[in-house]
Order: C-alpha cells, then sequence, then structure tokens
C-alpha cells in the first residue's frame, strides 16, 4: 500500500475571482524553479533553511525552534503578521507546512458549493507534480463538477505535463520574456522550456490562458511586444492573453531598478499586440 501523497503547501486562498475562471480555491505551493526580479510571492521561491532568524522578531510568539533544530509555527497563535516574511534573508516561509490531500479536500468540501474549481500556484506548481496529479484525481473523483487548473511559469519538463495531462482541464502560463537573454537578467533562466510548455499545452489544448508581466523601460518595447505577439499568435491567433503591468507592491529590493507602467502605457501594450492578432485580451 502506497502512503499518501503530501505537498508543502505555503498558503491556500478558499474563494479568489483572479485565478482562473470563476470562483476558485487556491492552493499556493512552496518553491520555483525561478528567481524572478519582479516576483510578487518572494517567500515562495525556497524552502524553509531553518536558520531561525524570523524566531526572535515574531510579535505574536507563534515561532518557536523544536529539540532538532527545525522553526515551528503554530498557526492558533500566529495573528496573521507578515514580520517573518519581511525579515527572512532566503525568500522562504516558515508557514509553508506539509499537507495531504486528504486535508486539502477537507478544506474543499465545504465551500464547493461556491466554487467553480480549484487552481494550484505557487512558487511553481510544477515542482510538485505528483502532489498535483494526486490533488487533482481526488477533486475529479469526489467533487467533479470543479476545474482542476495549473498557474505556472512553464519552466519544468514535458514529462510534467504528460503527468497531469489525465486530470488536469488547463493550464495558465507566465511569459517573462520572449527574448532569452532578458528573460535569463529578469529571472535568472533561459525560457527555453517556458517556450515548450506553451507550445505542448496550446497543441493539446490545455492553455487557457498566457500572462505577459511588463516592466517599463526593461521587456516593453514595442518591437519586442511585436515579436511576442506574432509568436503567441502562431500557436493560436485568438489567444486569452493577459497583459499585467509591474505593480512594485509587496515586491523585494531589486538591483535593477522595476518601473510600473502607467495606464497609456498599458493601454499602448495592447494596441500593439491587436495590431499582431485577435487575441481575447485583457489588460490589468
Amino acid at each position: 500500500m502506497t502512503s499518501p501523497t503530501a505537498g508543502l503547501v505555503a498558503d491556500v486562498i478558499e474563494f479568489s475571482a483572479v485565478d482562473g475562471p470563476g470562483n476558485r480555491f487556491v492552493v499556493f505551493l512552496q518553491g520555483c524553479t525561478l528567481n524572478c526580479l519582479a516576483c510578487h510571492n518572494p517567500f515562495t521561491i525556497n524552502p524553509c533553511i531553518d536558520c531561525g532568524v524570523c524566531v526572535l522578531t515574531c510579535p505574536s510568539g507563534a515561532l518557536s525552534v523544536d529539540d532538532l533544530g527545525a522553526v515551528r509555527w503554530d498557526a492558533g497563535t500566529c495573528t496573521g503578521g507578515d514580520t517573518c516574511l519581511e525579515v527572512c534573508p532566503h525568500d522562504a516561509t516558515p508557514k509553508a507546512r506539509s499537507l495531504e490531500v486528504a486535508d486539502l479536500l477537507d478544506r474543499i468540501r465545504p465551500a464547493a458549493p461556491f466554487l467553480s474549481g480549484i487552481t494550484v500556484s505557487g512558487g511553481e506548481a510544477t515542482r510538485q507534480p505528483r502532489f498535483v496529479r494526486d490533488l487533482f484525481a481526488a477533486v475529479r473523483a469526489e467533487l467533479p463538477r470543479l476545474t482542476c487548473f495549473v498557474d505556472s511559469n512553464g519552466d519544468t519538463e514535458p514529462a510534467t505535463w504528460d503527468l497531469l495531462d489525465p486530470v488536469m482541464d488547463a493550464a495558465m502560463v507566465d511569459l517573462k520574456c520572449l527574448d532569452d537573454d532578458l528573460h535569463r537578467r529578469l529571472t535568472g533562466a533561459s525560457n527555453a522550456a517556458v517556450l515548450a510548455s506553451l507550445r505542448r499545452l496550446a497543441a493539446t489544448g490545455k492553455l487557457y490562458e498566457v500572462r505577459l508581466l511588463l516592466v517599463a523601460g526593461l521587456n516593453d518595447a514595442d518591437d519586442l511586444l511585436l515579436r511576442t505577439g506574432r509568436w503567441l499568435a502562431d500557436l493560436d491567433p485568438a489567444l486569452r492573453v493577459k497583459l499585467i503591468g509591474f505593480r512594485a507592491h509587496g515586491v523585494r529590493p531589486s538591483p535593477v531598478p522595476l518601473q510600473e507602467p502607467t495606464p497609456a502605457q498599458r493601454a499602448h501594450y495592447a494596441d500593439v499586440l491587436r495590431s499582431v492578432a485577435d487575441f481575447d485580451l485583457v489588460v490589468v
């Protein structure tokens, strides 16, 4: 008999209208393959290494170190502040916990009548593909009305999508930059796997949305947007594309100045993409 699959979960949101179609239960997994300058959830990048820096600064006394030197979080004592995230030098959180599929189903069941589906995000959801597969399989078996979506950076192997394909309704994928050199500057890694993921998901009909996070003066040049639009149009000229203007709130200090695009700039980005194809375009 196999043991239950467990995942390292950073947090859950029981109701979200911005993580896929409809009202969704969202599971944020801990750990990411990229190290994006503009990351809005930097505390989900790495697992906690039990350095203990956060313990002494916790205003509620919810953090402690056990006899084995591991940092422990008492959810019942925690008052919900982010001090531990702000002082962490490792882009981690002491609040991530190992949960089994059954633990999440216990949270999903009461909310299910009010949900359209569930989305697994991160961090990077595809770093824990067997957990995601088992969660989706359980949801499909018990709550088949709910759709199962992955929110991904696309930086994963084809075998991951092969594993998830039978139980996944669709994926939403971030494309940080079409230019590989600039992608490396923005994320610390190549975009080769991301582009391969987008091609595969489009070919199998599982690509729900491509998200473009645009930082003024970095990855928003007209020629780059035109190239990006043409590349995406080759996948699907009616593709749903979400243009997201970078917001500085919640982002780590960056060695590269990060500028928010103005409303006029965001509107211009949309005009550039519309000149290429009839995308299903959303601008936020």
